[in-house]
């Protein structure tokens, strides 16, 4: 099939063309390459991808509507993996425009893009951050999630809404995924695990939030990527008995469907600290402070509904997924 990327030089995008291609997919990927962090990294991740004669890239701004149509008018996809977007929770509170013309505007052009086209199924990446100040764990798709405390999380939150829209008024068949802090070699440089195993390695101190009492479900890219081509195989159809008022939230009379996708596994912060000093031999100097704005104390994902549904079963160790990113980190950077 034809499948069409967004956020391909990122780094779920870039592992997740990279196992479409390899079972024999033609994959179109579009990224804006911005400087949120190291564009090296963006250019590494295509270079692999370029290796594939089945890839084509084309650097594409979401919130440029004319040139998403342009695209959509050279290629009928069979598939469209939405994940582009401006990430970051703390980012979002001093640059709440970025978010905006990126996960707002930008994903209205993809939706209006695919509802032309007649796509027959658009799968969008949204977030465990649209939990908010839900208190009850697991986190579970059913649940309500009105209350998001950042501004990342809402657009997120707003992707859900404008998707079940399209789902809605034009049958468009479209699938959520909730991603749960995804972590792996070629991550993101904004994330925990990689900003502490860099101030490790260079014996600075690392800033230990909400003096490590904070949880979250970890998963590792290989198992993240496998439920996102399961699942865009899998496309969703309406239920017909299905109504707000006794419905499952998840669901809906459009062809719509939301999943949680993470390692169904909460881990608190302090553990996740000493693995990663184990797996790089050394320790961190912690300095420890308080909660920062936007943060949740805990994440932890119930994927009952994408286990009986796509078979998806994470099955990377925490040790292991970071034994990985740390063996991948000194041979990048060469320390």
């Amino acid at each position: 099939m034809k499948y069409l990327i967004t956020g391909a030089a990122g780094f779920i995008g870039a592992f997740t063309a990279r196992s479409l291609l390899e079972q024999g997919h033609e994959v179109i990927g579009v990224d804006n390459l911005n400087d949120y962090y190291d564009v090296s990294l963006k250019h590494g991740r295509l270079e692999w991808l370029a290796h594939y004669p089945a890839f084509q890239f084309v650097t594409l701004e979401l919130s440029d509507r004319q040139a998403v149509n342009q695209v959509f008018s050279q290629h009928e996809f069979d598939r469209v993996i939405h994940l582009a977007a401006q990430a970051g929770v703390r980012y979002s509170i001093e640059n709440p425009h970025a978010y905006v013309d990126s996960n707002l505007v930008g994903f209205v052009n993809i939706l209006e893009a695919c509802r032309h086209q007649q796509t027959p199924h658009l799968v969008f990446a949204s977030s465990s951050s649209v939990y908010g100040l839900n208190d009850r764990i697991p986190y579970q798709t059913s649940d309500r999630v009105d209350h998001p405390v950042s501004l990342y999380a809402a657009t997120k939150k707003s992707n859900e809404l404008m998707a079940h829209t399209y789902a809605h008024l034009y049958r468009l068949p479209v699938t959520g995924l909730r991603f749960f802090t995804v972590y792996g070699p070629w991550g993101r440089p904004d994330m925990a695990y990689f900003s502490f195993t860099r101030k490790i390695l260079a014996e600075e101190t690392i800033d230990v939030f909400n003096h490590g009492k904070m949880q979250r479900d970890f998963t590792y890219v290989d198992d993240i990527v496998e439920g996102v081509c399961r699942v865009a195989e899998k496309i969703p159809q309406p239920q017909s008995d299905w109504t707000v008022s006794t419905g499952d939230a998840s669901r809906s009379s459009a062809p719509y469907k939301i999943y949680n996708i993470g390692n169904h596994n909460s881990v608190e912060l302090g553990t996740f600290i000493d693995t990663i000093e184990q797996v790089l031999g050394k320790k961190a100097k912690k300095n420890y402070v308080d909660m920062q704005p936007g943060d949740v104390l805990a994440t932890y994902a119930d994927v009952d509904d994408l286990m009986a549904d796509v078979g998806f079963a994470p099955n990377t160790s925490l040790a292991t997924g970071l034994e990985n990113f740390a063996r991948w980190y000194r041979d990048y950077y060469k320390v």
